[in-house]
């Protein structure tokens, strides 16, 4: 009789789970801004997965015959570089660095930003030295932060992840701790206290899949400043090193031929934009759709 109870407690609520995701979905569908941005990274995630297919040429492969080509070429469709690789295979390949440093540094800043906020939050005695850690982070321009990270680690694209990921914890510590201050309050956490619940188990089955919403926009839209830092920090020689098809690398390997062969630097600089904007809208329809004041009927 009680599996029975317990079967029959839990279909209404995957239901009502079920329910809210496809209210989510549709209210996200609705922002055709956020769907014009979800078009473009599946896009970029397709050239990342495909790029071996999509390409004709090595994205290192040298053709001091054909340099500097421009756009429309017919053997290259983006036209060469200043060494006579192809531009197209650069830029795809390029897809995969960003995509393969935005979500490792960005699950890596999570995981740490998930911990110190779900202890400062729920535990009141950590709260005082946790934050202050996090403060003491924020008191750097995150640039900066990630300049100085990469001076001590030595300068490589698994060393832009290190030091973006570190860069992303404190903003994610402090999100995270805000929800848990929040939820913690709620009257069947303190129910859950009272029938002696663990700890662990509040948080990790109670609090912690509360904290989802704010978690999944704020990855959303940090996956876009990953990107720009990513190619910012490769741009000042920080990053990924030549010949590796970076997009801020190739903007640098382009500002010297601005006027003779401007398309070096504007077809990356174009992809960054784009990429960037994807990510900022789909966050802000995530943020609207995850809205539980937000109607559906607007």
């Amino acid at each position: 009789m009680q599996d029975n109870a317990a079967l029959n407690w839990k279909k209404p609520k995957a239901k009502k789970k079920e329910k809210m995701l496809i209210q989510t979905i549709k209210r996200l569908l609705k922002n055709k801004l956020a769907v014009l941005g979800l078009v473009i990274i599946v896009l970029q995630v397709i050239l990342a997965v495909f790029a071996p297919v999509l390409v004709n040429y090595s994205p290192y492969e040298q053709n001091l015959s054909e340099t500097q080509l421009g756009i429309g070429s017919p053997e290259h469709l983006l036209g060469t570089d200043n060494y006579g690789r192809d531009i197209w295979s650069r830029l795809v390949y390029g897809t995969r660095i960003s995509l393969i440093v935005g979500i490792s540094s960005v699950g890596l800043g999570l995981i740490g930003g998930l911990t110190l906020g779900l202890l400062s939050g729920y535990y009141r005695k950590l709260d005082g030295v946790i934050m202050r850690i996090v403060d003491l982070l924020f008191a750097f321009p995150g640039i900066l932060l990630a300049m100085l990270i990469i001076a001590i680690l030595g300068t490589s694209i698994v060393n832009v992840a290190i030091a973006i990921s570190i860069w992303s914890i404190p903003g994610c510590a402090r999100i995270v701790r805000g929800s848990v201050l929040s939820i913690k309050k709620q009257e069947y956490i303190l129910a859950m206290k009272s029938i002696g619940a663990s700890n662990s188990r509040i948080i990790l089955k109670h609090i912690l899949p509360n904290c989802l919403a704010p978690i999944i926009v704020f990855a959303t839209m940090r996956m876009a400043t990953t990107i720009l830092s990513t190619s910012a920090l490769s741009f000042l020689g920080l990053g990924a090193q030549p010949p590796t098809p970076e997009w801020g690398a190739m903007i640098a390997d382009g500002q010297d031929f601005m006027w003779t062969a401007p398309h070096m630097s504007i077809v990356p600089g174009i992809a960054i934009m784009l990429v960037v904007f994807a990510f900022n809208v789909v966050g802000d329809g995530l943020r609207d759709a995850l809205d539980p004041n937000m109607n559906l009927d607007v």
